[in-house]
């Protein structure tokens, strides 16, 4: 049996006229590092506290190592959890605040010490051991707060947005400490983002929500490449997937300006005889506006004058408008084009994905 078992899991407020999560389904095992990504008001937080116990679950069976867990109380599931507001004692200094939780667990005092000294060292907070949280950076009041948790030794920690109060730069420094930290301690950790370039530099897998019900779960490169439907294909990916409405004829894409393309037989054959008025993805790096590629594409080549363009030192993105939407492409920090600049590109015709026009399901 997997260590954390989802079955049937839903989430409904007295009053509520919908579920908050609806017929969640999920295994997890034992040392993974799991995400939940999703827009704000999609489940995730709901989902996280029903795992914690600070929400009731309507529906569905929750297990934990093996055991059922719905009415087991929280200190009882072998949980420790850090919130996004850090949750400190702000009388306490930066040892107090991580040694509190083993003191009320009526700890022995040496083990106490030898944890707190534990989490301290190897969170780099031993210069700031006196002071108390008010003396801290944003980055160092997290790193409190995770002592807080790991010194506990739980099964599971559970994250709720952790980093979403620090600056970007401290943002990146953090992740890496939380991935270090979890693999160190072969913890099952379950993190709660709506940023997706954190679950997708952190987690093992990364579970996609959308009002309450799981969309997609794979490991970070499946959902970029294999996205399940246009929801997912959007959300993942920094920018974003670009889309079309198309119409697929044969072995053509027309475009609503009148442009074409050639869809190349690889991707023909996952589509299994499906034509019509469909949407059209393609990610910003698989448009192409270097001399080779337009060499190889020249019967599909295209044009459009650039509208904005982000210099990002290692590579740019320049806007545009084609087919009817806005089109960003991701290009090499040695293409720069300035806005009113008419350029020439082409698709990579095999990295293109199709979506069912209703149901936005992705066909290839």
């Amino acid at each position: 049996m997997s260590f954390i078992e989802f079955k049937n899991i839903e989430k409904q407020y007295p009053g509520a006229d919908k579920k908050s999560v609806t017929d969640f389904n999920l295994e997890i095992n034992e040392g993974e590092f799991i995400a939940f990504v999703g827009p704000s008001g999609c489940g995730k937080s709901t989902t996280l506290r029903m795992i914690a116990g600070f929400e009731d679950i309507t529906g569905g069976e929750l297990y934990i190592d093996g055991k059922k867990v719905n009415d087991v109380l929280p200190r009882d599931r072998g949980i420790a959890m850090v919130f996004q507001n850090y949750a400190l004692y702000p009388h306490m200094t930066v040892e107090k605040n991580i040694s509190y939780g083993l003191k009320n667990m009526k700890v022995p005092a040496d083990e106490i010490k030898r944890k707190t000294d534990w989490a301290i060292n190897i969170l780099g907070l031993e210069e700031y051991r006196s002071r108390k949280p008010k003396n801290l950076s944003g980055g160092q009041r997290q790193r409190v707060a995770l002592g807080r948790a790991i010194v506990k030794n739980q099964k599971v920690f559970l994250m709720d947005e952790p980093l979403s109060n620090l600056d970007a730069k401290l943002r990146v420094s953090m992740r890496n400490e939380i991935s270090k930290l979890h693999r160190e301690l072969g913890s099952t950790t379950i993190y709660v983002t709506h940023d997706q370039v954190e679950a997708m530099t952190m987690a093992d897998r990364i579970v996609i929500m959308r009002n309450g019900v799981i969309q997609q779960v794979g490991k970070p490169m499946e959902l970029y490449e294999h996205p399940a439907n246009k929801f997912v294909a959007g959300f993942i990916g920094s920018p974003q997937m670009n889309f079309y409405n198309v119409t697929l004829v044969g072995d053509k894409v027309l475009f609503s300006g009148g442009e074409t393309m050639t869809v190349p037989a690889s991707v023909l054959s996952k589509l299994d005889g499906k034509d019509g008025d469909m949407i059209m993805g393609i990610r910003g790096e698989d448009i192409k506006l270097d001399p080779q590629s337009i060499s190889v594409y020249e019967a599909d080549k295209k044009s459009a004058v650039v509208e904005n363009a982000e210099v990002m030192g290692n590579e740019n993105n320049l806007y545009f408008t084609f087919g009817g939407s806005q089109t960003i492409a991701r290009v090499s920090k040695y293409e720069i084009s300035g806005i009113g600049d008419k350029i020439d590109f082409v698709f990579n015709p095999s990295r293109v994905h199709f979506f069912d026009k209703n149901t936005e399901v992705c066909y290839v």
